[in-house]
C-alpha cells in the first residue's frame, strides 16, 4: 500500500531487469518509456501533491485546528509520529525484500498469466478498476482478520484526521496487497502497469483525509469514495466499524453492503484508544497487542484461528 517515491523506484528498477529476460527488443523499449511515464505522473500527482495539496491542505487544517480551539501539542505530536512511521514503514518493507516480490510478479506474469494484454486506454482504465476492486477486498480483510488488523490498527489508531494521517502505516501494511495484485496480473495486465494502478488508488486516498471538505454533490457522493465517506470509515463510533472500505469508487460498499453515510458526528480511533504519541509505541502497538492475545489463549488451535478470526474474536464467542 506504498506510495513512496523510493519504493516505485526500486520496483521499476527491477522489474525491467525481470521483464527483460523473456521480452523482444521492442517489447523492452515499451517498458522503459512506459516506467518512465509513471515515474513522471508519479512525480506529478504523488511528489508534487505534497506542495500543491498535501502541506498547504495540513497548514489549512492547523489554523482550522486553532480557530476551533482544537490546536495543541498532541496534534502537533501525533502528526510528528505519522510522518516518523511512515518512514519505518518505508525501511520494514525493502528490508522484508519487497524488490524479489516484484520479480514474482514478473515471474506469474510470464509463467501464469492470460495472454499479455496491450497498453492501451482500455487496459489502463481496466487495470484501474482491477486495482481499486483489488482494494476494497484487501482493505476488508485487514479489518477482518487478527493478523491484518494487527498491522492496519495503526493507521486508524489517530484520533485526529488530516493529511498526515494518510501517511501513518503499520509494518507490514505492504504486505497483503500482494495475494490481491497477484490475480490481475494473472490475467494478462502488466505487472508495471497493476503497479502504477495501484499507485492511482493510494494517492487518491490520500486526498480524502481531511475534515475541511464537507459533502460534495450528491452524484459524485454516490459513485466516488470522498472525505465524507473516509471520515465514516475512520470512526470509532459503533456503526461506523468496518464501513467503508472503498479506494476510489464507493459503489464497491453499496453493492457489498458495507456502506455507511456520515450522519453522526465522527469520533476518530479505535476502540481500545492507544493514548500515546510515541512513534515506536504507534508503529508496533497492533502486533504487541496481537502478540499478548496469542501468548494468553490458550490451545495451538485457538491461537492459529487467532490470525484469521475476526480482531474481536475470542474462543468463548
Amino acid at each position: 500500500m506504498s506510495n513512496t517515491k523510493l519504493f516505485t523506484y526500486s520496483l521499476l528498477i527491477v522489474a525491467l531487469i525481470a521483464g527483460s529476460v523473456h521480452a523482444t527488443t521492442h517489447f523492452l523499449d515499451l517498458k522503459v518509456y512506459f516506467s518512465e511515464t509513471v515515474d513522471y505522473w508519479f512525480y506529478i500527482f504523488n511528489d508534487l501533491s505534497l506542495v500543491y495539496i498535501i502541506i498547504p491542505f495540513f497548514f489549512i487544517e492547523i489554523i482550522r485546528y486553532a480557530i476551533v480551539k482544537r490546536l495543541g501539542k498532541d496534534i502537533i505530536l501525533d502528526s510528528i509520529a505519522n510522518v516518523i512511521t511512515f518512514g519505518a514503514f518505508i525501511v520494514i518493507e525493502y528490508i522484508l525484500g519487497l524488490l524479489a516480490i516484484t520479480k514474482l510478479y514478473f515471474w506469474v506474469h510470464h509463467n501464469m498469466s492470460l495472454e499479455h494484454l496491450p497498453l492501451n486506454i482500455a487496459t489502463i482504465f481496466g487495470a484501474i478498476l482491477l486495482a481499486d476492486f483489488a482494494y476494497y477486498w484487501d482493505h476488508r480483510m485487514m479489518h477482518r482478520i487478527g493478523i491484518g488488523w494487527a498491522t492496519h490498527t495503526v493507521h486508524h489508531s489517530s484520533e485526529h484526521f488530516n493529511m498526515s494521517v494518510a501517511y501513518r502505516f503499520g509494518p507490514l501494511d505492504a504486505v497483503f496487497p500482494i495475494l490481491f495484485s497477484l490475480p490481475i496480473v494473472m490475467l494478462g495486465f502488466d505487472p508495471l502497469l497493476v503497479l502504477a494502478a495501484e499507485i492511482c488508488v493510494q494517492v487518491f486516498q490520500t486526498l480524502l483525509h481531511t475534515e475541511i471538505i464537507g459533502k460534495l454533490p450528491k452524484p459524485i457522493e454516490y459513485i466516488f469514495n470522498t472525505p465524507s465517506h473516509h471520515r465514516v470509515h475512520h470512526g470509532s463510533n459503533r456503526q461506523y466499524w468496518d464501513k467503508n472500505y472503498a479506494g476510489i469508487l464507493i459503489i464497491w460498499d453499496r453493492m457489498l453492503g458495507t456502506f455507511e453515510p456520515e450522519i453522526e458526528t465522527v469520533r476518530y480511533g479505535i476502540s481500545e484508544p492507544l493514548n500515546s504519541v510515541n512513534p515506536i509505541k504507534v508503529f508496533f502497538h497492533g502486533l504487541t497487542r496481537f502478540y499478548k492475545r496469542f501468548k494468553d489463549i490458550k490451545g495451538f488451535k485457538n491461537k492459529l484461528l487467532l490470525f484469521i478470526k475476526p480482531p474481536d474474536w475470542s474462543p468463548s464467542k
